[in-house]
């Protein structure tokens, strides 16, 4: 629908078909106004504000996690499996430097020390992740373009062998990753303020919403904005057009899978710091909150898995403060709902 179509679309009369406008036309919106309301009328609100910073930043995290996935399935239509392997492998590359390399930065009381060892970090799981994903992209993925049940076979054997290079590399057992001192801590809210005077945010959460945030921007301006977005969602829709006019569609997609490679790389290492212990099966572990994301938001859809992933990070707090006997099965029965309500997922968007 055009912005013309919408200005001569009459709006809807009475709160009641307004209201029903919202909740067809903004589903994510609808159903992330809807769970925060239910869940600040069920509790403290201190607590509630605790919870909700720490679901957005447990859903930042779950993003930066499931976003290279969405981005290799909806602009290459590839079935990743193996995408749980690049997050653990991002996780201990970023361990190594945190814990053997610059560990000494690390452990000072110093911002500017931490930060000369965390950017580092994130950067290095960037890079050793992107790499592997080049290299995977090569050797497994390439001759398998345009078929799923092969894409499925080989991926999942592709991500046992990176599982017993992890091993290899840096053995069986669990590594803890002590944070550093300078992202550990919380900030407190000013008694005077009303209701939440005196509530502690957790520093290390709030940093992961920012860089969340800051990540959906660039990679929804990148896909929409830029003339590299343009080219490769071009080439989803006519790889032989793209190529006529002189563009190498299979070097832009190429760059797709590394990109998409890196970011699983990148929300390992932040997880590794999060939860401070990794081991080589976690990203297999947090394969299911991303495939639950993906499916949720909308198939290849950035903007549904942006959404699908903070909706999955609040219910995990809400429902594990409430009734910690239900937080295993509460993302996947959120994910049941909106599929018996909206079956193609919040924003089904197969295009980015």
């Amino acid at each position: 629908m055009s912005a013309h179509d919408e200005i001569l679309e009459p709006r809807p009369q009475g709160v009641l078909a307004r209201f029903r406008a919202f909740r067809e036309k903004r589903p994510h919106l609808f159903l992330l106004v809807l769970m925060m309301l239910v869940a600040f009328f069920m509790m403290d609100p201190r607590t509630w504000v605790v919870l909700t910073i720490s679901g957005l930043a447990m859903g930042a995290m779950v993003f930066l996690m499931a976003s290279g996935m969405t981005l290799t399935f909806g602009l290459m239509n590839v079935l990743n499996l193996a995408h749980g392997a690049f997050i653990s492998l991002g996780a201990f590359a970023g361990a190594t430097v945190l814990v053997h390399w610059l560990n000494a930065s690390a452990g000072e009381s110093s911002l500017l020390a931490n930060l000369a060892a965390v950017v580092p970090a994130l950067g290095f799981a960037l890079a050793v992740a992107g790499l592997v994903g080049l290299l995977f992209e090569r050797l497994v993925i390439r001759p398998v373009y345009g078929d799923h049940l092969k894409q499925i076979l080989v991926t999942v054997g592709g991500s046992i062998i990176l599982m017993e290079m992890i091993h290899v590399i840096w053995g069986p057992n669990e590594i803890p990753v002590p944070r550093p001192d300078a992202l550990t801590g919380a900030f407190l809210l000013p008694e005077s303020w009303p209701v939440i005077g005196g509530v502690a945010l957790e520093k290390y959460r709030l940093i992961a919403v920012i860089l969340g945030l800051a990540v959906y921007g660039m990679m929804t301006w990148v896909i929409e904005h830029t003339r590299t977005g343009i080219l490769i969602r071009a080439g989803v829709e006519d790889q032989e057009m793209v190529e006529v006019h002189g563009y190498r569609i299979r070097l832009l997609f190429l760059g797709v899978f590394v990109a998409g490679s890196a970011l699983a790389g990148l929300g390992g290492a932040m997880w590794a710091m999060y939860r401070e212990i990794i081991t080589a099966h976690m990203g297999d572990e947090l394969m299911i909150s991303v495939i639950v994301v993906i499916i949720l938001g909308g198939l290849g859809s950035i903007k549904g898995c942006f959404y699908g992933a903070v909706l999955v990070g609040l219910i995990n707090l809400y429902v594990g403060y409430l009734e910690p006997r239900l937080a295993a099965v509460a993302t996947v029965g959120l994910m049941v709902g909106v599929l018996m309500w909206r079956p193609q997922g919040l924003i089904p968007v197969i295009k980015v």
